[in-house]
């Protein structure tokens, strides 16, 4: 018999919940211990950004977030929903369905116009949550006038713009970002996070994002610091001088 699917988070949920996740790669004299007990809560509708110095464990924090890296111990829970006692096909379902993906490169498809990329979780089997949300998705992201265009004759801003789109597109518990603006221009950067920015104030989406940027992470409600895999501190409603005091107190990023 097919196991239900699980229930998305209430309000009163976490979007996130990590609870003493270490992940160490490797075994014996070569293991390497990326995340080192790490415990903290996502709130949703909330904006966190995360941020450390080469090789503190900002990768694999967002992998073991979104299910894509097993915790070698400790507990990762998206909603209500443990990641880790999912078989594959589930944990594949539930990445699709409950989780949207911006990274850095924009991984469009080529051959397919605006539209047809940002439906393509739809297309691969998610479910939209009602009739309505993707036309507001496209409104909300700037898109209405683009749909029939291919990749190519984008700017890279509006690239990247298409894949918010289609993290969004089937209004999942969280959005995880991977240097989001890492590719972009300063203007076209801001106007991007100024999207998220909307997006988390506008629609009550919760969005975790990995940057090196003091600018992008102050667009966040909190900032998260990462240090040789543990957590190293939080700052709150975060100005780029203040992150840029904290990251100053340990050299070379």
């Amino acid at each position: 018999m097919e196991t239900k699917a699980p229930e998305r988070a209430t309000a009163a949920v976490p979007a996130v919940r990590m609870s003493s996740v270490t992940k160490v790669y490797g075994s014996g004299d070569r293991a390497v211990t990326a995340l080192d007990g790490v415990t903290i809560d996502l709130p949703r509708g909330g904006f966190t950004a995360v941020m450390g110095p080469s090789g503190s464990g900002k990768s694999t924090f967002l992998h073991c977030a979104a299910g894509l890296d097993r915790p070698t111990s400790g507990s990762v829970l998206l909603g209500g929903t443990e990641l880790s006692t999912l078989d594959e096909k589930r944990l594949t379902a539930v990445r699709r369905d409950r989780i949207g993906f911006v990274f850095q490169a924009y991984n469009l498809v080529p051959s397919l116009t605006v539209e047809q990329n940002i439906r393509l979780p739809l297309l691969l089997g998610a479910g939209a949550p009602d009739p309505a949300w993707p036309p507001h998705v496209v409104e909300r992201v700037g898109l209405a006038d683009r749909l029939g265009h291919r990749p190519a004759q984008l700017s890279g801003g509006q690239q990247q713009r298409v894949a918010i789109a289609r993290a969004l597109i089937t209004r999942p518990d969280v959005v995880l970002a991977d240097e989001p603006t890492g590719a972009l221009d300063s203007r076209t950067g801001r106007q991007v996070l100024e999207l998220l920015r909307d997006i988390v104030d506008g629609t009550g989406q919760t969005v975790l994002m990995v940057t090196h940027d003091p600018l992008a992470a102050s667009y966040a409600d909190q900032v998260v610091f990462l240090r040789d895999g543990g957590l190293a501190g939080s700052l709150a409603d975060p100005s780029p001088e203040a992150i840029a005091e904290r990251m100053a107190q340990w050299g070379e990023w």
